[in-house]
């Protein structure tokens, strides 16, 4: 999650989107915890000459991620077909402003604002690393077996390949392909456990790349809220996240580092989607119906797991 990711990130939230437009997530009451984002200087960027390691090329791409402008055109191929893509990612005011068009059929756009240096979150206590994307980087490798591969090229373009093979059966297999000279995410294969290619994202052109000069914020006031439920089963390494401005005031968000998972719960209301599991591009989706007390509530599960896992995380959900 914490590399830059502009097309493999952005893009997987662009099609969660439209799946999730379907749900009609009501407001449920906050109330706010101490736990804000971790965060990161661009001034602290790292030089690419002289990294040999798989850890120091990961620290490397998260701080690519958020220091680097650029255009470029990609290239996305998973169940539903193969899409072209333009990406544009720019920091102006503190604030990444991500935006990936679609070049195929409709004229689709969709567009992501973030805090720049703001990156997941993991338990401050489970690393003494001096930075959060140390930290992040570590978390990874504690549920992932991570090499680094020969030297390749991808968009014409030096490349280092990083693999990330899963320590258990509760995620999926990921390659990198990171850039040498910038460290930006250049290409990503995402597998499942019987080696089945589940998307494949390629960025085919990099335009002008440049690593971003202004000041970029402090940590801010976002914060993890409470709700009224809470998930009760959880893949080894998934933490919650903080939720960042935009998104439902019922989700609630966990990553192990690569992959993602969402929990929407809402009243039902209306019309309410259809019980069990469904394909969202290269996310799998569950939905389930339950009554607590006089109210009905759907609740939906999205994320880059296995069906079944997906479908556990939502079965657990209690509330309190």
């Amino acid at each position: 999650m914490a590399g830059n990711v502009i097309g493999k990130y952005l893009y997987g939230r662009g099609k969660l989107a439209v799946g999730l437009c379907l749900l009609s997530t009501s407001l449920l009451p906050l109330q706010l915890k101490a736990d804000s984002y971790p965060s990161l200087s661009c001034a602290d960027a790292p030089s690419q000459a002289s990294f040999t390691t798989a850890h120091e090329w990961l620290v490397s791409s998260v701080y690519a991620g958020h220091c680097f402008e650029f255009q470029a055109r990609a290239v996305s191929i998973d169940a539903i077909g193969v899409r072209t893509l333009a990406l544009s990612h720019r920091v102006r005011n503190g604030v990444r402003q991500q935006v990936v068009q679609h070049l195929d059929g409709p004229s689709v756009s969709v567009e992501r604002r973030s805090i720049a240096g703001h990156l997941a979150w993991f338990p401050p206590d489970e690393s003494d690393s001096a930075s959060a994307a140390d930290a992040w980087a570590e978390h990874v490798a504690e549920y992932y077996d991570i090499t680094l591969q020969d030297k390749t090229r991808v968009a014409e373009r030096d490349a280092v390949e990083l693999q990330f093979s899963p320590i258990d059966s509760q995620r999926y297999h990921h390659t990198w392909w990171i850039d040498q000279a910038t460290g930006l995410l250049l290409k990503h294969v995402l597998s499942d456990a019987q080696g089945r290619v589940l998307e494949t994202f390629q960025i085919t052109q990099l335009r002008s790349p440049a690593a971003y000069r202004g000041e970029v914020p402090g940590p801010s006031d976002e914060r993890m809220l409470d709700q009224p439920w809470q998930v009760t089963w959880l893949p080894d390494g998934f933490v919650e996240q903080p939720l960042e401005p935009g998104q439902q005031s019922g989700q609630r968000v966990y990553s192990d580092g690569l992959a993602t998972v969402s929990v929407f719960v809402s009243p039902v209301r209306q019309s309410a989607l259809k019980e069990g599991l469904q394909r969202i591009g290269v996310s799998n989706a569950a939905v389930s119906l339950i009554d607590v007390e006089d109210q009905s509530w759907q609740l939906v599960g999205i994320g880059e797991l296995p069906a079944e896992l997906v479908q556990r995380i939502v079965q657990s959900v209690e509330f309190e």
